[in-house]
């Protein structure tokens, strides 16, 4: 499934969070997970007099709030905050976190909960310190979505965009356990490996030979994760949000706050219902954007979040056939077809793109899918298109290199790998062929413009395979007595489409806010109706009129 995370600003032209097509999903197509674009942000290797001491520094609190019992250690640990610098693993990290006024550090937590006196990890935290002491509430602890995203440079962009919430909030990031600056990794590809399975169609190939050989790399791809990531079969045991969630309350104790004021986008939702679930006490504020459907089934989570893109892929149709130079033509009734022509060719005849790699149908599509999330790289899809009416890649190349977080060098982030290691952990797994086949049939109804020409085949996807059992299961949430929370949903979100929206909010028993457009997510975007009213929620705890809708 296709990535979620929030796209904050696309002015970076960067948008974050997605995997490995072969082996997150069960589509013959792609499973996205949700995807987020972050702005230009800021860490820092000092600390002027307005922000706190110079680093580096120690602070330590006493618990804040119920300590679950064996884990006092962890909710009362020092934090020593130093310098941003190290904990940049990306060359849009090394940017984002190398300006002023920005504070990190790494916290301890258990592998195991169930075992607190066994192995630890350590995840990456950022803070950005409220700019008003006097009135500062207490920190606002952001995650971006993924599942698995790293949160560091999404925290630093998002600290000085509102000003109301950079007086009250410290803006505080984390890489959830097992990605970034968060030790150990989860590894299961090499930089050499993702290169070559994105040069290899072997999707395509739906006899009966190429379905058993891409079964094969989907248990190969689930032994690697197991034989490289550190704490092996531990670790992937504990890597999802039923972990992540606890980490967030031990985060919360250790930075000196009795109740968790928390944003979330995209994945990042689903993160934030299942910590009011089991922190329920613990909840002071929760902005939910970009949500997941809690009862949705991953089958029909992939089926909705097809339809999603689609209904993108013809908006951005509609705005393309009204410009003088639309790759697909001026007629909207033909645009899929011409569409279909330029991109298929590719499965038997790849395009060079200049630097040794060739672009592939699915790096193409991964590059169509990344310029639908919004609508500010609609001109670059059409550029991306135009070019490969050229025979040239270049630009589709870019934008997919943009979704898999592929730095010039060669080198990938290992958001792919905790992608699926997420995924795996949290959601019930396809291992019946037959369901798989009814799913990819589905898929490619819903998402026409994803469908490869290609008959549906009952492939299996790497968390058919996976060495530990899931730990979650979709439900509504249930939590009596729960704070108001507030959700942001947006009519034409590609990746998590409106209505799981409505129902999260319906399902939470908290405030609907509702978006008029088409990207994904929105809140400290630069739309000023949305920022407002989550800021006014965010600090006065009052939630916007019911029925509101915002527009661009």
């Amino acid at each position: 499934m296709f990535a979620t995370q929030a796209p904050l600003s696309t002015a970076n032209g960067r948008i974050t969070d997605v995997t490995s097509r072969r082996h997150a999903t069960v589509t013959a197509s792609i499973l996205l997970a949700f995807s987020v674009a972050v702005g230009a942000g800021a860490c820092t290797t000092s600390v002027d007099g307005e922000s706190g001491p110079q680093l580096p520094f120690e602070e330590q609190n006493e618990p804040a709030g119920p300590v679950p019992a064996g884990l006092e250690q962890f909710y009362s640990q020092p934090l020593t905050w130093e310098g941003c610098a190290e904990y940049a693993k990306t060359d849009y990290d090394e940017q984002a976190l190398g300006a002023d006024g920005l504070q990190c550090t790494h916290l301890t937590v258990p592998l195991d909960y169930a075992k607190p006196d066994g192995d630890t990890i350590e995840l990456g935290v950022l803070r950005k310190p409220a700019r008003d002491r006097d009135q500062r509430i207490g920190a606002l602890v952001v995650n971006p979505g993924g599942p698995g995203a790293a949160g560091l440079s999404t925290a630093a962009a998002l600290a000085d965009v509102n000003d109301t919430l950079a007086d009250r909030f410290d803006f505080v990031g984390f890489d959830p356990r097992g990605v970034g600056s968060s030790e150990p990794n989860v590894e299961c590809l090499t930089d050499e490996e993702m290169d070559q399975e994105r040069a290899t169609d072997d999707e395509l190939d739906v006899s009966p030979e190429g379905v058993a050989k891409q079964d094969a790399e989907s248990k190969e791809f689930a032994q690697k994760c197991a034989a490289n990531t550190e704490f092996g079969t531990a670790m992937l045991a504990n890597i999802g949000t039923r972990d992540v969630v606890k980490d967030i309350d031990v985060l919360r104790s250790a930075l000196g706050d009795e109740k968790l004021t928390y944003l979330g986008y995209s994945y990042g939702t689903r993160i934030g219902s299942t910590y009011a679930e089991t922190f329920p006490d613990n909840v002071r504020a929760l902005v939910l954007d970009g949500a997941l459907d809690p009862s949705q089934t991953p089958v029909d989570e992939v089926v909705a979040q097809g339809a999603g893109f689609q209904k993108a892929f013809d908006d951005f149709v509609a705005w393309c056939t009204g410009e003088d130079d639309c790759a697909l033509g001026k007629d909207k009734g033909t645009a899929l077809r011409q569409f279909h022509d330029l991109v298929r060719p590719l499965g038997e005849r790849p395009v060079e793109v200049g630097d040794g790699r060739k672009l592939s149908y699915e790096d193409a599509t991964t590059g169509v899918v990344q310029a639908l999330y919004s609508e500010q790289l609609w001109e670059h899809l059409n550029s991306g298109l135009n070019e490969l009416k050229q025979n040239e890649g270049a630009t589709l190349m870019s934008l997919a290199d943009m979704y898999l977080e592929r730095d010039p060098d060669g080198t990938y982030s290992t958001t792919q790998d905790v992608f699926t290691a997420v995924r795996c952990v949290d959601d019930p797994r396809v291992t019946d062929p037959n369901v798989a086949l009814d799913l990819n049939r589905e898929y490619k109804e819903a998402a026409p413009f994803l469908d490869d020409g290609k008959p549906a085949a009952p492939v299996l996807d790497s968390c058919a395979y996976w060495p530990v059992p899931n730990t979650s299961e979709p439900h509504v949430p249930d939590v009596p007595g729960l704070p108001k929370v507030l959700v942001i949903s947006t009519t034409g979100d590609p990746a998590t489409p409106y209505d799981a929206g409505v129902a999260l909010a319906k399902g939470l028993g908290g405030g609907l806010l509702t978006f008029e457009a088409t990207q994904h997510t929105v809140f400290l975007q630069g739309n000023s109706c949305v920022d407002d009213a989550g800021a006014k929620y965010l600090t006065d705890l009052e939630l916007p009129a019911e029925g509101t809708r915002c527009k661009p």
